[in-house]
C-alpha cells in the first residue's frame, strides 16, 4: 500500500487529523514537537458504490479500500538545515509517495502558533525547495562530468538543470511546470517537491460554514497544482470519537452532511492515482485498489496472485447497471455482462468476477 504523509507545522492539528482519519492514537499536545516519531495508520475510504453493492447482495460483511497515512515529526523554519527535527522530518516525506500539507487557519490563544493558511505553505514549501536544492546542487556537476562520457546521460542532466533554475527561485517543482516527459528524468534523485500534494486548511469551528473564503487564497497561491479541501479538524476529531449514530447526527446538526473527513480519505485515494474494482456477493461485498491503466490479469491479482497466475477471463459490469438491474444473474440475463479477456483495462467503478484455472 502506498503512504501518503501528513505535513505541517508544529499545533497545525495533523496528528489530530491522522487520529481521525485512521482511528489512531498519535499523541496530540498543544506544544511544539509532540509528534517526534512517525506514526502510520490506515484510512477508511468510503465509497457509496460499495455500499449500494452490498444492500443488493444482503452482504454479510463490506470492505471498503484503505489509503496509508504517515503523520510527519513536525516541521520548523530551518528543517532544511537541521533546526527543529530536521533530517528527522526530512527522511519521514521521502519515505512517502505523496504529501498532505496541513495548513492552521484557526485561532486559539490556548495553542500556540499563528493562523495564516497561506504563511503556513510558504514555510513547509520553502523547507522542502531547499531541501531539494540542496540534493540538486549535490548531483549536478556530478552528473555533468558523467554525461561527457556518456550522452545517454544528456536528457537526465538537462532535466536536474531545469529542476534547479526552478528550485533556486523558490517553485517547488510540484508547480514548476516541467514537462510530463521530465519528471520522470528526475526520479533518481529523490526529490521532495516531485511528489503529489493535497493540501487541507484545518478551519476554526466558525469559520466552516464559510470555508470558501478562507481557502481561496491558499488556491490562489498552488495556482491548480494541489486540490484545496477545508476541515474543523476539532469538530471532526471529536465527531470521530461517537458511536455512528450520534456521529452522524452530530455532523447533521452542525450543517455538515457527513463531514469532511470522507472526502479528504477520497482525495488521498485519488492523490496516489488509485482507481477502485469491486467484487460482490452474500457473504462479501469489497472494494479493490488498482492503479490506473491496469489490465485484467494484474487486477485479479490484486485478489490474489492465483488468480492472476491462472487467468482465463473477466465477467464484467459496471456498478450503477449491476444496481439498476439488481442482481447478477439479471445483469447475465439482460445481456448487460461483458467476458474480457487479457488485454481489458479495468475501469474505475467495474464490478468483476474473475474466471482462472491453475
Amino acid at each position: 500500500m502506498e503512504l501518503i504523509g501528513l505535513v505541517g507545522l508544529p499545533n497545525s492539528g495533523k496528528s489530530s487529523l491522522f487520529n481521525a482519519l485512521t482511528g489512531g492514537h498519535a499523541l496530540v499536545a498543544s506544544h511544539p514537537f509532540s509528534t517526534t516519531e512517525s506514526s502510520v495508520g490506515v484510512a477508511q475510504v468510503p465509497d457509496h458504490r460499495l455500499n449500494a453493492l452490498a444492500e443488493m447482495s444482503s452482504s454479510r460483511k463490506v470492505v471498503h479500500a484503505g489509503v496509508e497515512l504517515v503523520d510527519i515529526a513536525g516541521l520548523v523554519a530551518g528543517s532544511s538545515t537541521g533546526e527543529g527535527l530536521g533530517n528527522r522530518f526530512l527522511g519521514g516525506i521521502r519515505e512517502a509517495d505523496a504529501i498532505c500539507l496541513v495548513l492552521r487557519a484557526f485561532e486559539d490563544a490556548n495553542v500556540p502558533g499563528g493562523a495564516d493558511p497561506v504563511s503556513d505553505l510558504g514555510v513547509l514549501e520553502l523547507e522542502l525547495v531547499l531541501a531539494d536544492l540542496q540534493s540538486a546542487e549535490t548531483q549536478l556537476e556530478r552528473r555533468r562530468k558523467a554525461a561527457k562520457g556518456d550522452k545517454s546521460q544528456a536528457s537526465q542532466v538537462a532535466a536536474l538543470e531545469k529542476a534547479h533554475a526552478f528550485l533556486s527561485e523558490g517553485t517547488p517543482l510540484y508547480r514548476s511546470g516541467l514537462a510530463r516527459d521530465e519528471l520522470p528524468e528526475l526520479k533518481a534523485f529523490f526529490f521532495l517537491t516531485t511528489k503529489p500534494v493535497l493540501a487541507v486548511v484545518n478551519l476554526g469551528e466558525d469559520a466552516v460554514a464559510d470555508a470558501a473564503t478562507t481557502l481561496k487564497p491558499v488556491a490562489e497561491e498552488l495556482g491548480g497544482a494541489a486540490e484545496v479541501l477545508g476541515v474543523s479538524v476539532k469538530l471532526e476529531a471529536e465527531a470521530a470519537e461517537l458511536p455512528e449514530a450520534e456521529r452522524e447526527e452530530l455532523l447533521e446538526g452542525l450543517g455538515l452532511g457527513e463531514g469532511a473527513l470522507p472526502r479528504v480519505a477520497q482525495a488521498a485515494y485519488r492523490l496516489l492515482g488509485r482507481r477502485t474494482f469491486f467484487t460482490t456477493g452474500e457473504k462479501e461485498s469489497r472494494a479493490w485498489t488498482f492503479r490506473a491503466g491496469a489490465k485484467a490479469p494484474e487486477c485479479a491479482g490484486v485478489i490474489h496472485s492465483d488468480l492472476q497466475r491462472g487467468f482465463i477471463r473477466a465477467e464484467v459490469v459496471h456498478w450503477d447497471e449491476l444496481i439498476e438491474l439488481g442482481s447478477w444473474a439479471s445483469a447475465r440475463d439482460a445481456g448487460k455482462l461483458r467476458v474480457e479477456g487479457k488485454d481489458y483495462e479495468v475501469a474505475d467503478g467495474d464490478v468483476l468476477e474473475i474466471r482462472f484455472n491453475v
